[in-house]
């Protein structure tokens, strides 16, 4: 009973977390107010973080882990994305997208995570290491026949990603347009279809499909 209340309040100091950081800014967010947030005791940070720095970074990393657990369902990692034949390279990436895009649209990533997210790539000493993002650039470097850290791949997974996220990122020309506050399985479809047709016009540039 203690671990559950323990974790239920790691959930709590996340979420409150993520919410100041991503309308105060790191400076301008105490300790204190995050645990007056979470209605967590102070010890609580120190107990699973260590300090604020320890947690804004948390939170990027429980993000990850969520993210590499859920991409565990539909991408095998010890499957090098070169040893498999192009039709396949090709339908995995599909499928990945497909994932991404209903993961990123989901409960999992809230308004204030995104927030956050957006805030935190301005920081020069942010770096996120996820297995998700990382196999997803070797299978495009795969499809074109280049390595995963070549400058045109990096880009072009760069640019797929832009066709993944760019509605829910710049809502005042999607959601305030739409005359709605969050997007349905309808717009959901529509931005599948977008990127799977982005992806077609990469390959038939390429000659590859």
């Amino acid at each position: 009973m203690e671990k559950i209340k323990d974790e239920n309040s790691k959930q709590r100091i996340l979420n409150a977390a993520t919410k100041l950081f991503a309308a105060q800014g790191f400076e301008g967010t105490s300790v204190r107010h995050i645990c007056k947030e979470a209605d967590a005791n102070i010890c609580m940070i120190s107990y699973f973080w260590g300090g604020k720095q320890e947690l804004y970074n948390g939170i990027i990393e429980d993000l990850i882990e969520k993210q590499t657990e859920y991409a565990k369902t539909f991408i095998d990692f010890d499957v090098e994305p070169a040893a498999l034949d192009k039709t396949s390279q090709i339908n995995l990436l599909m499928t990945v997208i497909n994932k991404i895009i209903e993961f990123f649209y989901s409960e999992k990533i809230s308004k204030d995570l995104l927030i956050f997210l957006l805030k935190a790539q301005q920081e020069e000493k942010l770096a996120i290491h996820s297995p998700a993002f990382t196999y997803l650039r070797k299978l495009i470097g795969a499809i074109f026949n280049k390595p995963e850290n070549d400058r045109e791949i990096i880009l072009k997974t760069v640019f797929i990603i832009a066709q993944v996220n760019s509605p829910r990122i710049l809502p005042a020309f999607s959601l305030s347009l739409l005359g709605q506050e969050d997007f349905i399985q309808e717009d959901i479809k529509i931005i599948k279809e977008n990127v799977k047709f982005y992806i077609n016009a990469l390959l038939k540039e390429a000659d590859i499909a």
